[in-house]
């Protein structure tokens, strides 16, 4: 220790120096990671990219869905008035407000295709599964048969102008305009997943959902008239279906306003019979604008299935299939010719009747067979359950869950009317079977769509090719000195030896299994007896009203309702469970 102050020996100095080098470097030990702590300590005023992707997506989302939600309650509310006769909402209310709809969706999706989709970057993947070539295909027939119902309501209500507004005219021209825009927007871009704009995408899409099922809703109100409308006087119900009578008075057809040409009630005729197309149509197409709308901002990469439809050695089920088609015709034709009219006698009417429910008993309980069938290869299948997510498999099985609970729920309120009453006389059982048949075979059809929906596409199967080694051709690594001469002898095969001399290979097909066949004729004999059933009540069955028991049960306005609401949704079914079991059909 140095003794002498203010002037510190050599070694004394040595010793400060060190210490003062030794606190320098541990406060710049301490200062860095103080330093490395702040860098690397976010800013709490800026948030991250991924939380502003975020807040964007959900903010999209929401709006969407909120334009969505107050154009169906306030299309409810104007469908709902319009069709009740005491509420003061006119059909030209109603239409007014669908030409703005119908007009601000065509816009979007006009600006859509020639300004959004040709910016960079702006749909850089597509979804494989969404929009298929037949589900499109569908979408182009429907939409076909849509504008030739909209063109023979221009001519039907054109007949009409001098006593009513023009806007009954302009609507279905204004619909025949949405629908050719709208399908070739489906057709071309059902399967992008929009990277830019995205909130203006989400809205625009669900605009295009909500106007949809407002059409929708608009057609089957429509539609629905037609099987409902009551005549003036009651001496005349059993003389004049309501089809008829709808008809005859539909647009001034009760003498009210006459047609200024010859041929109004042609056009009424035909474009009847062309609803059940609009409505599958509306109903596709929302659809699809809801799985664009699902895979805004989507990435993925896409996956075309590439399986080929092919009927080679499927033969019991598409005979047996169009045999019953054919049947179910013959039976929805005489149905209809004695219908028309009322039903023409009592015992006329009743042998139809009769006719009409034994049909549908044996078709529901041959699908239900069928499906058993099908179920049953599904238990021995050993091909694995698909695990991807994908919004349209999601959307099919929640479409062919929640359209099966209207037919489910019109069957079970015959099955209590039919079990309160006693089902009493012959046709009341035979209402009671068919009701309890459609339960179970929708019950069933529903495991066997789902879970083919769900497993793997079967990969082909090629015959084992047997492999003859040439003894002519030396291993790499063998020794001259070590060939055999004993081996020579030794043939190779002919198939091997043209392989070799020609350089190609036989092309060998794949081997059809025995559970993949039966499965393809379950699928194909599934998806005809659907399309009958389709038929049958979209273009104009309905024994709900031609048999009595419901109505004098539950009262016409109750059963009315519950028919109007549920059946809609049960036809849809059947085509979608034509869709899917297509969709089954081509990856068995």
């Amino acid at each position: 220790m140095c003794l002498k102050p203010g002037n510190p020996c050599e070694p004394c100095r040595m010793t400060v120096k060190d210490q003062e080098t030794e606190e320098a470097h541990l406060s710049n030990a301490i200062d860095v990671p103080s330093q490395v702590e702040s860098a690397a300590e976010p800013d709490l005023d800026i948030p991250p990219t991924g939380v502003l992707k975020e807040r964007s997506r959900n903010w999209g989302w929401i709006l969407s869905g909120i334009i969505c939600m107050n154009v169906l309650i306030l299309g409810c509310v104007l469908i709902s008035g319009s069709a009740n006769k005491e509420v003061n909402i006119t059909s030209p209310d109603l239409q007014i407000f669908l030409i703005v709809l119908l007009l601000l969706t065509s816009f979007w999706m006009v600006y859509y295709l020639i300004y959004t989709v040709r910016k960079e970057n702006a749909v850089d993947y597509k979804d494989g599964h969404a929009g298929p070539i037949w589900l499109r295909g569908g979408l182009v027939l429907f939409g076909s048969l849509s504008i030739l119902m909209d063109i023979f309501k221009i001519a039907s209500y054109a007949g009409y102008l001098r006593c009513d507004s023009a806007i009954t005219v302009a609507f279905p021209a204004v619909q025949l305009v949405f629908v050719l825009v709208q399908t070739y927007f489906l057709w071309i871009h059902a399967k992008d997943c929009v990277q830019l704009q995205r909130n203006l995408t989400r809205c625009g899409l669900m605009l295009t959902l909500s106007t949809n099922l407002v059409m929708w809703m608009t057609a089957v109100t429509e539609e629905s008239a037609h099987h409902v409308a009551e005549p003036e006087s009651p001496r005349n119900t059993s003389q004049i279906s309501g089809r008829s009578l709808y008809i005859s008075r539909a647009d001034f057809g009760n003498q009210v306003c006459n047609c200024s040409h010859t041929s109004c009630s042609l056009f009424k005729e035909a474009y009847y019979y062309l609803y059940p197309f609009n409505i599958e149509y509306s109903l596709f197409a929302s659809a699809m604008a809801y799985i664009m709308w699902k895979n805004v901002g989507r990435v993925t990469e896409e996956h075309d299935h590439h399986i080929k439809f092919q009927l080679k050695n499927i033969l019991i089920g598409p005979l047996a299939g169009l045999l019953l088609v054919g049947s179910g015709l013959a039976t929805f034709v005489f149905y209809e010719m004695a219908m028309v009219n009322g039903g023409g006698s009592s015992d006329q009417k009743d042998k139809v009747l009769l006719m009409y429910f034994v049909m549908n008993i044996v078709i529901a309980t041959l699908m239900s067979v069928s499906t058993v069938i099908g179920w049953a290869i599904y238990k021995v299948d050993h091909r694995e359950r698909v695990s991807e997510k994908n919004p349209t498999r999601s959307l099919d099985v929640g479409l062919l869950i929640g359209t099966s609970l209207g037919q489910f729920t019109v069957s079970y309120f015959t099955i209590v009317a039919m079990a309160a009453t006693g089902a009493k006389g012959y046709l009341n059982r035979l209402n009671l079977a068919l009701a309890v048949m459609i339960v179970i075979q929708l019950g069933l059809q529903n495991l066997f769509i789902i879970e083919g929906l769900h497993r793997e596409p079967y990969r082909n199967v090629y015959p084992p090719v047997t492999v003859v080694q040439n003894p002519y051709v030396l291993e790499p690594g063998n020794e001259l000195s070590n060939f055999d001469g004993s081996d020579v002898d030794a043939k190779p095969s002919a198939a091997i030896a043209a392989h070799s001399l020609h350089g190609h290979t036989t092309e060998h097909k794949p081997k059809l299994l025995w559970k993949r066949w039966i499965l393809k004729e379950v699928c194909a004999f599934l998806l005809l007896g659907n399309m009958i059933l389709w038929i049958m009540p979209a273009f104009g069955a309905r024994p709900q009203f031609d048999l009595k028991t419901e109505t004098d049960f539950l009262t016409l306005n109750m059963w009315a309702v519950v028919v109007n609401i549920g059946l809609p949704f049960g036809i849809f079914y059947r085509m979608h469970s034509v869709a899917s079991l297509f969709e089954v059909f081509l990856t068995s």
